[in-house]
């Protein structure tokens, strides 16, 4: 692992886990890079903005990053590297992500040389920071389930999950995105139906839990605890991820967050300052019966799994 520690931010998107990605930033000896799965499209094509303001060819610290994992941004092969992402790390590929070998096969291939770049990336990250324990925020199950092969039980998964009810809600939201780049292919955050939500949902919480099962060591947070007690809950969250020393104090006041390098995510990434945790409950008046009931009938064979 080359002296560092990888923990990976699982889950659906929308689940409230930036903040807590966020907040793993500001341990001494950790670098959040916010959702690394994005940085080739996101950084690489569209020039889209880094956390700290900077379009991503701008910013000094993925420069650097770029210099030590490849030699320079400009020496990689971008176009090459997405068709390998699209053949390898999405949701078609899970069952033999999950079931198959590491051995040979053009799945296994592909998921070798896949991988190899994020090491080399993460490697560069640490060096680059200086860090011991790299935060990724990507959040896909079928990323998570790639590096599995790499790093196995030396990957942390801190699986987050949230009421599937208010995923689907905040899914459905239309939202800009400021960090997009002119002419972005995503000037938007994604849309989702109630439905496809409510699958996605399922999809990728099963997925991360077969990875437990697996032996990769998980954590699994719930949303909804974590804002009920957000200091008891980090304080789990950051023994687990590696941290011995002395907590964060969330207090009323909150958290003084410092400028990230988080290379794409939730517009979130962009504050600094002080940053106190509390709850959204915004779905349960505003989102439409109809819809709160065909999530729930969609999710209900592992919605109680997590307490839903």
């Amino acid at each position: 692992m080359d002296g560092y520690r990888l923990v990976f931010v699982g889950g659906m998107g929308r689940s409230g886990s930036t903040l807590i990605e966020r907040l793993l930033g500001e341990l001494p000896g950790f670098c959040s890079v916010g959702e690394i799965v994005h940085l080739w499209q996101r950084g690489l094509v569209e020039n889209e903005r880094c956390g700290c303001g900077l379009a991503f060819a701008d910013c000094g610290f993925w420069a650097e990053v770029g210099k030590r994992a490849f030699g320079g941004w400009e020496r990689l092969d971008v176009q090459r590297v997405l068709r390998l992402k699209h053949g390898v790390d999405r949701t078609r590929y899970l069952p033999g992500l999950l079931n198959g070998s590491s051995g040979e096969g053009p799945l296994s291939a592909r998921t070798a040389r896949y991988t190899d770049l994020y090491h080399r990336l993460y490697s560069a990250v640490a060096q680059v920071s200086g860090a011991r324990v790299i935060v990724d925020a990507s959040k896909h199950a079928s990323l998570a389930a790639c590096l599995r092969w790499r790093y196995g039980a030396r990957m942390r998964l801190l699986h987050v999950v949230r009421d599937p009810r208010a995923v689907a809600h905040s899914w459905g939201k239309r939202v800009a995105r400021p960090d997009a780049s002119p002419g972005s292919s995503e000037p938007e955050m994604a849309r989702y139906s109630a439905g496809r939500s409510a699958v996605q949902w399922m999809t990728q919480n099963s997925t991360l839990d077969a990875l437990a099962r697996q032996g990769v060591p998980t954590l699994r947070v719930r949303y909804e605890d974590f804002v009920a007690d957000p200091e008891a809950e980090f304080g789990r969250v950051a023994v687990f991820a590696g941290h011995a020393g002395t907590p964060l104090t969330l207090g009323e006041g909150g958290v003084e967050l410092s400028e990230g390098h988080a290379v794409s995510g939730n517009p979130m990434r962009f504050r600094t300052g002080p940053v106190g945790v509390r709850a959204d409950h915004a779905w349960r008046e505003g989102m439409a019966p109809w819809r709160r009931g065909l999530v729930a009938a969609i999710t209900s064979p592992t919605r109680g799994r997590y307490g839903y």
